[in-house]
């Protein structure tokens, strides 16, 4: 390896059990009557009281959730699973996804993460890649892809649904049948074998394979990334010895489970045994915060984004002295998170010059304590994480009492790496190392980790692996970034999205992007371009939910949002945000031009990963004549 900054962090944590299979089975043993997960269920619709589409939020103990794994994990067994043997799941955030996947572990077997929004083609493939032998599917759209390709599939036997279609298809070679089935099957078996259950989790090895999570990745087919039970009992150890997780939490987890960042939360709250109220859908979040009002939450930074986007768009549109208050409050927050975190970071405690402390009481009463009643009223933290969060978005949540704690680790670490914790955030960097976790910074700027929970390999792909994998252990994070004196890490960029202009200049994208967001309160997603070019241009797409009524308000007849955006006020607004945003940057990062899409990025175009992250070479190509517009006539020497 090449020379490198001295290490930060230490390899040091305590013991931990073999695999999550055996700190479950403890969990249990040790808190059996204790609130382990709530869900939302339907209300009876033959209820007096009903009202269609009511929900009512249901609880398991440790010990009732003891039973369904155990039932899933002898029912796997009953269809013939062994040990290391991959067993797929295709399903958004519910508690069926957590109880297959605990099944799996006490079977013996391997979790292939599939992201439901994944399409029947990628799905085939990771399916056949990983040869997975069963699959959990939530539905008859998941169901429907593996049938479609299901030639292409020849080790899959069987397909087990959470939500069973009306009619089940047939199909030659698969066995279908709902989760219901399986744990009554499960539960036959038991009666025959009692102890095969605690036989396979008692024969499971640290270094056996757990979890196979493909990454979503920018370009080209994903890679299986192999992740074995020793990487999961470390997250889990890892994040209680951290503090990160108490035991009197109650966790609203809505991140898919299928992305590492959701996975590696299960292992923590079940080594602390605190409450994990789920529910994987994305359009109720706002609804479900003041009712399970959460301790804990994590996120992707765009919905922190969203939020306060929301907030600034409500307050223009009630207008006049509240849009005032607004502007001031958010300023007063920035100003007050700023000052503590300094003064904190100095001299070990938080302090503040009087009037500013006097100016934060006031907009605490007039704005924060809303904004705190919205998530809940009791947030202690988010846990940000999976790309970078805009510090100014960082320092308003802080200064509104909101603290968001940033993260850093990738799939290929089982995502906990380093996490800021809620007694010393420091905005704009990622937090120190987990207990357990080496870091260090290369010559070139490169980050690299080492620990238990570093995965053990690209699934079939020794090349790949030993391109980031060292000998010794060390894994080359494909990120730039640097170490302060008290070991806090920060992200400037990613490596292979860094580029470089025509006149050699290095611009680091995300950074400009980053600043752009804390600005312009309209924006959704932008891509700054300018590899090869003598300047930086950008793709702009809006937030309908902030843009639509702005537009309404300055009496815009256009009903549509691709319509909006393409009228000149809006081009005019957003002109005078670049031009500030330029004001801020050296003149090699300014943008010179830019062009508002006339749609937002998604997922479903291929244009977002699963994890929110803009897949750059995708939007580059979905719109390239408008990149080349932008250039036409440009001096490109």
């Amino acid at each position: 390896m090449s020379s490198a900054q001295s290490v930060i962090g230490s390899d040091k944590i305590s013991a931990r059990p073999a695999s999550v299979a055996h700190l479950f089975l403890s969990r249990v043993e040790a808190t059996p009557n204790a609130e382990a997960y709530r869900f939302p269920v339907p209300v009876d619709e033959h209820a007096a009281d009903s009202t269609p589409g009511a929900e009512q939020w249901r609880s398991l103990t440790w010990a009732q959730t003891a039973v369904r794994v155990r039932n899933v994990a002898a029912g796997l067994m009953a269809l013939g699973v062994r040990a290391e043997d991959r067993v797929a799941i295709a399903s958004s955030t519910r508690v069926e996804w957590i109880i297959a996947d605990l099944g799996n572990m006490c079977a013996g077997s391997a979790t292939t993460t599939v992201y439901p929004s994944t399409n029947a083609d990628e799905t085939a493939f990771i399916l056949a890649n990983s040869a997975s032998r069963a699959l959990f599917a939530e539905n008859a759209a998941q169901l429907a892809k593996v049938v479609a390709q299901h030639d292409q599939l020849p080790e899959l036997a069987q397909v087990i649904l959470f939500d069973a279609p009306a009619e089940r298809p047939a199909v030659d070679g698969l066995e279908i049948l709902t989760l219901a089935e399986l744990e009554e099957r499960g539960a036959g078996y038991l009666k025959e074998h009692p102890d095969a259950v605690d036989r396979a989790v008692a024969a499971l090895d640290p270094e056996q394979l757990a979890t196979l999570i493909y990454t979503s990745g920018t370009t080209g087919r994903p890679k299986g990334v192999r992740l074995v039970h020793d990487c999961w009992a470390y997250e889990g150890v890892a994040q209680q010895e951290s503090g990160l997780l108490r035991s009197e939490d109650v966790q609203f987890m809505w991140l898919p489970l299928s992305h590492v960042f959701g996975k590696t939360l299960i292992s923590g709250q079940i080594a602390t045994g605190h409450v994990m109220a789920v529910d994987g859908r994305v359009d109720r979040i706002i609804h479900n915060l003041p009712v399970i009002r959460p301790t804990l939450m994590a996120s992707a930074p765009r919905i922190f984004e969203k939020v306060y986007n929301g907030i600034a768009g409500r307050a223009r549109a009630e207008g006049g002295a509240k849009y005032k208050i607004f502007l001031w409050a958010a300023q007063v927050a920035r100003e007050y998170a700023r000052t503590t975190q300094a003064s904190r970071v100095a001299t070990g405690r938080e302090s503040a010059p009087f009037a500013l402390k006097l100016q934060h009481a006031v907009a605490d009463k007039l704005v924060y304590a809303k904004i705190r009643a919205a998530f809940g009223g009791r947030l202690r933290g988010s846990v940000s994480g999976s790309a970078a969060l805009t510090p100014e978005i960082g320092y308003f949540f802080l200064g509104a009492g909101v603290p968001i704690l940033e993260g850093y680790g990738l799939t290929e670490t089982s995502a906990g790496s380093t996490v800021n914790r809620a007694e010393d955030v420091r905005i704009g960097t990622c937090g120190p190392p987990l207990p357990g976790t080496e870091v260090r910074i290369a010559e070139d700027g490169e980050i690299l980790l080492r620990g238990p929970g570093v995965m053990r390999g690209y699934h079939d792909l020794p090349e790949q692996t030993a391109e980031v994998l060292e000998p010794d252990g060390w894994f080359h994070t494909g990120d730039i970034g640097e170490l302060d004196k008290d070991g806090y890490v920060r992200i400037t960029d990613r490596k292979k999205d860094m580029f470089k202009t025509s006149g050699g200049k290095y611009v680091a994208p995300s950074e400009v992007e980053g600043k752009f967001k804390a600005i312009c309160p309209f924006v959704s997603n932008i891509l700054v371009i300018g590899n090869g070019r003598n300047f930086c241009t950008a793709l702009i797409s809006l937030d309908e939910t902030v843009i639509m009524p702005w537009a309404a308000e300055k009496g815009l007849t256009a009903g549509t949002y691709a319509e909006v955006v393409a009228a000149p006020e809006v081009h005019t607004l957003i002109e005078g945000f670049v031009k500030k945003l330029n004001g801020d940057l050296q003149r090699w990062q300014t943008i010179k031009k830019f062009t508002l899409l006339p749609r937002d990025l998604d997922i479903e175009h291929g244009e977002l990963t699963p994890s929110l992250k803009i897949k750059r070479p995708v939007v580059e190509r979905t719109y390239a004549d408008a990149v080349t517009e932008m250039y036409a006539g440009a001096n490109e020497a």
